[in-house]
């Protein structure tokens, strides 16, 4: 019967480590399961950098560069249309971080705001940018506009 005090692992599944460089007696000596001579065989060689060919100049070298990226400087924005900001009370003072804890937004540093759709209650918002058409509907119906830098 098998418990707890007399478990033991299934036959020929536990393996002896591989002992290397113990002399040509062990099976595992001289040049140690390596080989001989090349790239793998030496000390620290054995990994390439990514995007290595053997020596080929490597694709994105072939490659010729066209165009610009602005990557390093790129502002995401979260965007909000108006229509979503309607639903809550007018006098409100909408900022980023009240739109992250409404759900309205994931990251509160570039939100901007877009005009789609009509607003009927006067609010405050706060934003990092704003259509054009955003500020128009927003002052309209008699709410503030900050910017945020």
């Amino acid at each position: 019967m098998i418990s707890l005090s007399n478990l033991k692992p299934a036959k020929g599944s536990k393996h002896r480590k591989k002992i290397v460089g113990r002399g040509v007696g062990s099976g595992h000596g001289r040049t140690s399961t390596r080989g001989c001579k090349g790239q793998k065989a030496r000390s620290g060689d054995g990994s390439k950098k990514i995007g290595f060919e053997g020596g080929q100049m490597p694709i994105f070298r072939r490659i010729p560069k066209r165009g610009f990226s602005n990557n390093k400087f790129r502002r995401e924005y979260e965007i909000v249309n108006i229509e979503e900001l309607d639903k809550f009370d007018s006098g409100t003072k909408v900022t980023p971080l009240f739109l992250k804890k409404e759900g309205l937004v994931n990251k509160t540093q570039f939100v901007k705001i877009l005009g789609d759709g009509k607003i009927t209650k006067s609010l405050s918002v706060s934003a990092s940018a704003f259509s054009k058409s955003a500020l128009d509907k927003i002052k309209a119906i008699g709410g503030k506009v900050e910017i945020i830098k």
